[in-house]
């Protein structure tokens, strides 16, 4: 979206952004930048009533909400994705333009077979002759057509496979995260609204890694990044089949399940609980004792959530509840 405020709006607009970013501890990134100037102008109302609605219901706001609210609301174009296709577009047209002329090609091809089957004669061999040299000729500007069509499907093809691996790469930028190999927080929120559609059931677990920021802070980025690395691969690994994990926070991951109760759920947390603890950190130096990660689960099972975004936060917010019992999982409206 392109903005042509005045510069003194602007500039009370760039303020107003920054108190956001800094308010929410959000670094001053283009995308940050642009979702909350979208928002403090108040141009996309869809962006700003979600927004407005999730800031009243508590929702972390964070460079992974931020990003979900990029994609849902504001990247509209899609840019990468219509060049791939209109380069698609351009293959179907010439392999059409080149079957149409191979198609006359046969038929002027087979028009001149019957014209030289009814003129031929036993009576005239120089004419007969001439009908066969002019055949030949005939036949050498079809097998020349079919040359250049087979060419042509051959390019169709080898730009077929380009595209797959272009497309298959935009998704890729689209829907994963690059830091964990699990889904974009706005995939799992697609996910939710078309099995919705479907009346399915849903459950959400929330899984929160409470000291990832001490490991981050303590020994940096590099060991910050490899934790999370190796937590989203036992993630994977449980729910692989079962449903469909996300990070939707900076230290939080969330799993969305479609027709399984809250008590098949828990089995399944309890499984990624106990294969978490499993994970062992060793320094190179071999003189580093990191601690033990700390994890908070909450499960929320749809009631009348209307969204993934509620129901995200119904889990995230037992998360909470169970770190504060101390307990391991909190299942939100049991009677525990």
């Amino acid at each position: 979206m392109t903005f042509h405020d005045p510069m003194a709006l602007a500039q009370e607009k760039m303020t107003k952004v920054c108190h956001f970013l800094e308010l929410h501890q959000l670094p001053p990134t283009p995308l940050n930048y642009q979702v909350t100037y979208t928002y403090i102008s108040r141009s996309n109302t869809d962006l700003a009533e979600r927004l407005d609605r999730d800031l009243r219901n508590g929702v972390a706001i964070d460079n992974v909400y931020i990003e979900q609210l990029y994609f849902e609301f504001v990247y509209a174009e899609h840019q990468a994705e219509l060049a791939v296709l209109k380069e698609v577009d351009n293959v179907i047209d010439e392999l059409t333009v080149s079957t149409a002329r191979s198609q006359q090609s046969i038929t002027q091809f087979r028009r001149h077979i019957q014209n030289c089957s009814h003129a031929l004669s036993n009576q005239d061999p120089a004419k007969n002759k001439q009908l066969l040299a002019e055949f030949a000729l005939h036949t050498e500007r079809l097998l020349e057509q079919q040359q250049k069509f087979k060419a042509g499907l051959l390019k169709a093809k080898k730009t077929q496979i380009e595209q797959h691996k272009a497309l298959s790469n935009i998704r890729k930028q689209r829907l994963i995260d690059p830091h964990t190999g699990l889904y974009k927080r706005h995939y799992l929120s697609q996910r939710a609204d078309m099995w919705l559609d479907q009346n399915k059931m849903l459950c959400a677990i929330s899984i929160q890694v409470d000291n990832l920021e001490e490991f981050t802070a303590k020994y940096g980025d590099v060991i910050g990044e490899a934790v999370l690395q190796r937590i989203a691969q036992k993630i994977k690994k449980y729910v692989v089949e079962s449903g469909v994990p996300g990070r939707t926070g900076k230290q939080e991951f969330t799993i969305l399940l479609a027709d399984i109760e809250p008590e098949t759920a828990q089995i399944i947390a309890a499984k990624i609980r106990q294969g978490i603890r499993k994970l062992k950190f060793i320094s190179n130096r071999g003189n580093i004792q990191f601690p033990e990660l700390q994890l908070a689960v909450g499960i929320a099972k749809r009631q009348t959530e209307s969204d993934f975004n509620e129901l995200a936060s119904k889990a995230a917010f037992a998360a909470q509840k169970a770190q504060a019992l101390g307990r391991d999982c909190y299942i939100s409206g049991a009677n525990l």
